[in-house]
C-alpha cells in the first residue's frame, strides 16, 4: 500500500514539473522475471523509471546507498517504494541474493549496469551485476534508455524513458552455472548496442549534436579538475 501511495504522489508531482514521455511501455506490460537495465545519468533516474511503469506490478530496485543521501525527497521515495540499498565495496551479497530471489519468483528488478552516474551523459563502462542476477534467476534482460532534453533533469523540460525489447538471458549465452567471460562480454556488447539504437530512434540529429557538445564540455571540465572523466561520484 505504501508503495502505491508514494509512487502515485510522486507521479503527480513529477508530471506537473517535468514533461515526461514514455516509449515502449507495451514491451514490459505483463512481463515476468526480468531485469530492467537503464543507462544512468541522474540521481532522479530511478524515480522517472518507477513512475513510467506505474501501472505494472511492484519491482525490486537496487541502488547504491549514496543515492539515499542526495535529497530528502528522493530518500523518502526510495524508502517508501522499498529500494534495496547496495553497500558497494563491502562484500554486500545479501542485497544481490534478495534481488535474485524476487526475480526468480516472477518479479522484475531495476539495476543500473554502469553502477554509477555518467558525467558526460553518455553510457559508460557496463559492469556484470545485472547479467549475473538475470542469469541466476533465468530472467529476461530489458534495455532501457532515459533521455533528458537538457542532458540532466530540468524543471518543465522533456524527459523521455524508452523501453526496448526483452531478451532472454539464455539467448545471450548466459546460464546460471558456468558463466564465461566471453558470455558476459557478449551480453555487455548487446546492451551497449541496444542503448545506442534506443537513443538514435528517439532523438533528433540536433539533439544528438547538443549531447555530443555537452559530453565534450564535461570531459574538458573533468580534465581541468582532475576528476574521473567517465562517471560521477553518486
Amino acid at each position: 500500500m505504501i508503495y502505491w501511495i508514494a509512487a502515485s504522489v510522486v507521479w503527480v508531482v513529477f508530471r506537473i514539473v517535468f514533461r515526461i514521455r514514455v516509449v515502449g511501455r507495451d514491451k514490459i506490460r505483463g512481463l515476468h522475471s526480468y531485469v530492467l537495465c537503464p543507462n544512468h545519468v541522474s540521481a532522479a533516474d530511478p524515480v522517472f523509471i518507477v513512475i513510467s511503469r506505474l501501472a505494472e506490478s511492484k519491482m525490486t530496485v537496487m541502488a547504491k546507498e549514496e543515492l539515499f543521501e542526495i535529497h530528502p525527497f528522493i530518500s523518502w521515495f526510495f524508502r517508501s517504494v522499498g529500494v534495496i540499498p547496495v553497500h558497494r565495496g563491502k562484500g554486500d551479497t545479501s542485497a544481490v541474493d534478495q534481488c535474485i530471489q524476487k526475480v526468480r519468483s516472477g518479479g522484475g528488478a531495476l539495476i543500473f549496469p554502469e553502477g554509477t552516474r555518467s558525467l558526460t551523459g553518455q553510457p559508460g563502462k557496463i559492469k556484470s551485476g545485472a547479467f549475473v542476477v538475470a542469469a541466476a534467476a533465468n530472467a529476461s534482460l530489458v534495455p532501457c534508455r532515459i533521455l533528458y532534453a537538457e542532458g540532466h533533469p530540468r524543471l518543465f523540460r522533456r524527459v523521455t524513458v524508452v523501453f526496448g525489447d526483452p531478451m532472454p538471458c539464455s539467448q545471450l549465452g548466459l546460464e546460471a552455472e558456468g558463466r564465461s567471460a566471453a558470455g558476459l562480454r557478449r551480453a555487455k556488447a548487446w546492451l551497449a548496442g541496444e542503448w545506442e539504437k534506443l537513443y538514435l530512434a528517439n532523438t533528433t540529429p540536433a539533439q544528438q549534436e547538443k549531447d555530443r557538445q555537452r559530453a565534450q564540455q564535461a570531459l574538458e571540465q573533468a580534465g581541468e579538475t582532475g576528476k574521473e572523466p567517465a562517471h560521477g561520484d553518486h
